[in-house]
């Protein structure tokens, strides 16, 4: 069963010249205790290890059978050195450099300016395993 942030359009999402597409695959345990807040649905987790997105992905249970993935990098600038990756509050991701926020659900942005919702990743259930890739 494969479980998708993406919607049918990613008008906004591909083709952005600000983040490079980068391939990696990523498995977590929800069940592991870095991890068990994604057992229960509205609870997101953020991943900030090297090789996992480009400047860190957050996953976000949704209802248990449908999970989001998103990159931590702000769509609307070039990551660099001086900017580190998006802090979470809630379902909000903000970019403490442009002030630019996003919301986890749906990868739009709510506030600032830019032209790029944030980019999803697939997220593939199976069991008690989640595997995060692009």
């Amino acid at each position: 069963m494969l479980i998708s942030g993406c919607s049918s359009s990613d008008d906004g999402r591909n083709n952005n010249p600000n983040l490079v597409d980068i391939n990696f695959q990523y498995r977590i345990n929800i069940e592991s205790a870095e991890f068990n807040q994604l057992q229960f649905p509205g609870n997101q987790v953020p991943i900030y290890y090297e090789g996992v997105g480009i400047g860190g992905v957050v996953v976000y249970n949704v209802n248990n059978d449908l999970y989001l993935a998103y990159e931590l990098s702000d769509p609307n600038h070039v990551p660099d050195q001086t900017c580190p990756g998006m802090t979470m509050n809630g379902i909000e991701a903000t970019c403490s450099c442009e002030g630019n926020v996003y919301n986890i659900i749906t990868g739009e942005q709510v506030e600032g300016e830019g032209d790029y919702a944030m980019k999803a990743y697939r997220v593939e259930k199976n069991g008690r395993f989640l595997t995060i890739s692009n």
